[in-house]
């Protein structure tokens, strides 16, 4: 890992480069074998999302179902952890990644907490926000992975419920493409994740007198990228980490 932490990462002047679900390119998404290969890639980073199951797991998934990137149908808070565990999260993807499982957050602390950075997008029903916001604050505290982690929400109030339980992790506010609530300016927070057309000069122009860090997703072109790095940006997320960051170091 280039960078001990989060913040020491982010003011270090580098464009970094974090995998979208780890390298879902080429490995089925938010797998373990997905973040490994991001790390394996070189990017300094993953971006993941949690969800919790039916008993209250914190469990590494982008839909709120798992139908499109399991074997299994239905919501993913119908199944237990021990449930979903059953189902194969590799093989809609390739046979070389038949066996692979949805992962727990802990899990992915402990393969690759050590050597990559964590952007942990929570994904919550709004009645369960509190207590997966809880969950999710203990997760990180058991593995010690406060300084390196970045949590982020499209859902404003469930940052601000985050920020009250754990204040010492940092928090990046996603906004899709021009709906960015303005009260979020009122809400303790250190990062914008917009959507990367929604950045131009002016727009990091604005994030610099707001104090914000701008990590930008998700990126896949390789001239993009570039431009992306002379307007400043400090993070792009992206599907190919090794695309981007062969991109990065040519231009």
């Amino acid at each position: 890992m280039r960078y001990s932490s989060m913040r020491e990462a982010m003011e270090a002047g580098e464009t970094l480069v974090f995998g979208h679900r780890g390298a879902m390119a080429s490995a089925p998404m938010n797998t373990l074998a997905s973040f490994q290969l991001a790390y394996e890639q070189g990017a300094d980073g993953i971006e993941l999302d949690v969800h919790f199951s039916k008993d209250q797991q914190l469990v590494v998934l982008h839909d709120f179902t798992v139908d499109a990137t399991t074997t299994g149908q239905g919501a993913a808070s119908d199944f237990t952890l021990a449930d979903l565990k059953r189902l194969d999260a590799g093989s809609w993807f390739s046979p070389t990644f038949v066996g692979e499982t949805i992962p727990t957050l802990d899990e992915v602390f402990d393969s690759v907490g050590d050597k990559l950075l964590m952007n942990i997008e929570i994904k919550s029903r709004f009645a369960e926000s509190e207590a997966l916001n809880r969950a999710v604050a203990d997760c990180i505290g058991r593995h010690q992975m406060a300084e390196r982690s970045l949590v982020s929400s499209f859902d404003p109030k469930l940052l601000k419920g985050f920020g009250v339980i754990c204040p010492d992790v940092m928090m990046g506010y996603l906004h899709p493409p021009g709906r960015a609530v303005a009260w979020m300016n009122d809400v303790a927070h250190e990062a914008r994740h917009p959507w990367h057309e929604e950045i131009d000069a002016a727009y990091m122009t604005w994030a610099a007198k707001a104090g914000y860090f701008v990590n930008a997703w998700t990126i896949n072109d390789t001239e993009r990228a570039c431009a992306l790095k002379r307007l400043g940006v400090n993070c792009l997320i992206t599907d190919d980490p090794a695309l981007i960051i062969a991109a990065l170091e040519s231009c």
